[in-house]
């Protein structure tokens, strides 16, 4: 099938509502308790320290990431399940590591389920095991390219 254009640019606060459906639409590294991560948690990152982006096709909001440059964390990054296989996780995420290393060359890190789609994905873009949380979750990190001198 031909390849819906897609559009990839910064996330807003009037975004919030998009994300948080696909958030809670995913089908890994699902919140076990949908009440812990809120609108309000978005907004808060988007208004303070962290940059969003999100992926639209047509007027549809179909993925989105947000990164958090005072802890150097990649707070979300999630594709709408109807859109997953498409480059769209990889454009968000290469967005979002091009303007956290904009910042600084600290290493970046996240957290995800070992084991998943979402692993695989993360391990191929280059992050690396960096332990275990309490959780059980992986934790990942990110260091920028030594060669770009």
């Amino acid at each position: 099938p031909s390849e819906l254009p897609v559009e990839i640019r910064p996330a807003t606060l009037e975004d919030i509502a998009a994300m948080h459906r696909i958030r809670l639409a995913v089908r890994e590294n699902a919140l076990r308790d949908p009440s812990r991560i809120q609108p309000a948690d978005y907004a808060a990152l988007l208004a303070g320290s962290g940059r969003g982006f999100v992926a639209r096709v047509g007027d549809s909001v179909v993925g989105f990431g947000i990164a958090n440059a005072a802890n150097r964390n990649l707070w979300a990054l999630f594709v709408d399940p109807a859109f997953e296989g498409r480059g769209i996780g990889r454009r968000l995420h290469d967005e979002l590591l091009d303007w956290l290393f904009g910042l600084g060359s600290a290493p970046a890190w996240l957290t995800t389920e070992p084991g998943s789609r979402a692993e695989r994905f993360y391990r191929v873009a280059g992050w690396q095991d960096a332990g275990r949380e309490p959780g059980g979750d992986l934790r990942l990190e990110f260091h920028p390219f030594d060669d770009e001198a």
